[in-house]
C-alpha cells in the first residue's frame, strides 16, 4: 500500500486504514516523508512499514525498530515499483478537482505516484475541496478512481522557523556561486530556504527540483524566479512534490507557471544533464575530510535518506556550468559535522561531491586529490574542532587511498 507523502497524504484515508488494520489483516505500507503520525510503532502488530528514509514522523518508527529502510537513489523508486520489488496493490491519493473539463489534479505530488497508478489494483482518492489544483504531467477523470471520499479539510503544512545567523551566512556563501539565469534544485529544510532568502538580488533564476517550498513561491512572486532562461521547460518551475505552508498551496493553485512531473522525469540523469547552469543544493548530517557524505544516520538514529542528492549532484556535474553543492552547519550542538570518519553510511560517495559549504566558507573539492581535499575541508570546519581534526587525520592517515 502506498500514498502521497508530506502534505499530499490523504489523512482521512490513512487514519481509517490504521484504525481498521486488525480487520484487514497483515499488510505492508510504503512510506514517504511523513508530516503527520497516523502510522505509529504500535501499529506494527498488523502493519509492515517500509520507507526510502527516516524523515519526519518516520524517525519514531525507525527508533522503535519497526521501519525497514530501502537504501536507494530516488531515481530508482519508479523502477522498483514497476518491477514489483516495491509492489503496490492499493494506492491512496489526495486529489483536487474537478476543473472545467471534469479532470482531477494530483495536487501536491506527482513523483512516484504515477508509476504506482500504472500498477495498483485499487486506487482510492480523497477529493479534498481545499487541495490546490496544480498543473502536471497527468490529470484524471473521476472514473479513474475505484472509490472516492469527498472532504473539506485544511491541508497539512510545514512551517519553517526563521533561519539562524549561521544558516544565513551559509546561504550567502552559496549565493555567490549562483549566476543569474541558473536553474536551482534544493533539498528540504532550513538551509535551502536560507539560500533562497539570499537570492533577492538575482535575476531570471529557474527551478527544477524534487521538492518545492515556500521560498520558491516567494521568489516567483517577486520576479527573481522567472524560468525565462532555462534550457528546457522555459517559463515553468518543475517539481515532484510541494512541501510548504498554506502560502505555497495558495500560490500554486491554477498557476500555469508551476508544473509537477514524475520522478522518471525530474530525477532523470539525461534530463538533468541537459539543464544548463544547474545548481544542486543538498544537505547532509556529516561530511568526512575527503568529501564522503552521510545523509542517513545521526547518533545511531535513522532520520535521513539516500534520497535524490546523488541524482542531482551527478546531474549538476554533467550540466554545462553546473554546480554540485553539499551544505551543512559546521556543528550540531557540541559535535563537529565535519568529521575524520563518518559515524554512519556513505550516502553519497566523494567522487560525486563538488562543493562543501558551511558557515565558515566553501571547500571546492572538484579536481582535488585526497590530501588536497583534507586541507580544504579543515578550512571550513568550526575553529573549535580544527586542531583535533588535523591531528586525527595525521594519525590515521585518512588520505591513504584504500
Amino acid at each position: 500500500m502506498l500514498w502521497g507523502q508530506a502534505n499530499a497524504e490523504p489523512l482521512p484515508l490513512t487514519c481509517a486504514l490504521m484504525a481498521q488494520r486488525g480487520r484487514i489483516g497483515r499488510f505492508r505500507v510504503l512510506l514517504g516523508i511523513a508530516s503527520s503520525d497516523p502510522c505509529r510503532a504500535e501499529h506494527a502488530d498488523y502493519v509492515d512499514f517500509v520507507s526510502y528514509g527516516g524523515s519526519g514522523a518516520n524517525r519514531k518508527l525507525a527508533d522503535a525498530g519497526v521501519l525497514d529502510v530501502w537504501p536507494c537513489h530516488y531515481s530508482q523508486l519508479p523502477a522498483l515499483i514497476r518491477e514489483g520489488s516495491l509492489k503496490v496493490d492499493v494506492l491512496l491519493l489526495q486529489v483536487a478537482g474537478p476543473d472545467e473539463a471534469g479532470r482531477y489534479s494530483l495536487s501536491l505530488a506527482h513523483e512516484y505516484l504515477l508509476p504506482a497508478l500504472e500498477s495498483a489494483r485499487v486506487v482510492i482518492a480523497e477529493v479534498n475541496r481545499q487541495a490546490p489544483w496544480v498543473y502536471g504531467e497527468q490529470s484524471f477523470p473521476l472514473e479513474r478512481f475505484d472509490a472516492v471520499l469527498f472532504s473539506d479539510r485544511p491541508l497539512l503544512e510545514q512551517i519553517r522557523a526563521a533561519p539562524s545567523s549561521s544558516d544565513e551566512r551559509l546561504g550567502r556563501h552559496i549565493a555567490d556561486f549562483i549566476e543569474d539565469g541558473s536553474t536551482l534544485q534544493m533539498g528540504i529544510g532550513a538551509i535551502p530556504e536560507a539560500v533562497l532568502g539570499c537570492l533577492t538580488g538575482h535575476r531570471d533564476l529557474g527551478v527544477h527540483s524534487g521538492s518545492i517550498g515556500d521560498g520558491v513561491a516567494q521568489l516567483m512572486e517577486t520576479g527573481v524566479i522567472t524560468n525565462a532562461r532555462k534550457s528546457i521547460d522555459a517559463g515553468k518551475t518543475v517539481g515532484g512534490v510541494l512541501v510548504g505552508s498554506a502560502k505555497l498551496h495558495r500560490f500554486v493553485h491554477r498557476n500555469p507557471n508551476v508544473w509537477m512531473r514524475s520522478t522518471d522525469y525530474v530525477h532523470n540523469p539525461d534530463v538533468l544533464a541537459s539543464i544548463d547552469r544547474l545548481v544542486a543544493i543538498n544537505s547532509a548530517i556529516e561530511v568526512d575530510l575527503t568529501g564522503q557524505v552521510n545523509a542517513e544516520v545521526a547518533n545511531g538514529s535513522y532520520l535521513g535518506a539516500v534520497g535524490g542528492a546523488g541524482d542531482f549532484l551527478r546531474g549538476a556535474m554533467r550540466s554545462r556550468g553546473g554546480v554540485p553543492i553539499i551544505a551543512l552547519p559546521s556543528t550540531s550542538r557540541t559535535r563537529s559535522r565535519i568529521v575524520e570518519r563518518l559515524s554512519g553510511p556513505v550516502s553519497t560517495p566523494r567522487c560525486d561531491v563538488g562543493l562543501v559549504v558551511t558557515e565558515f566558507g566553501v571547500a571546492d573539492l572538484r579536481g582535488l586529490s585526497l590530501k588536497q581535499r583534507i586541507k580544504r575541508m579543515l578550512d571550513i570546519a568550526h575553529p573549535d574542532f580544527k586542531a583535533e581534526l588535523d591531528r586525527a587525520a595525521s594519525i590515521r592517515r585518512v588520505d591513504r587511498p584504500i
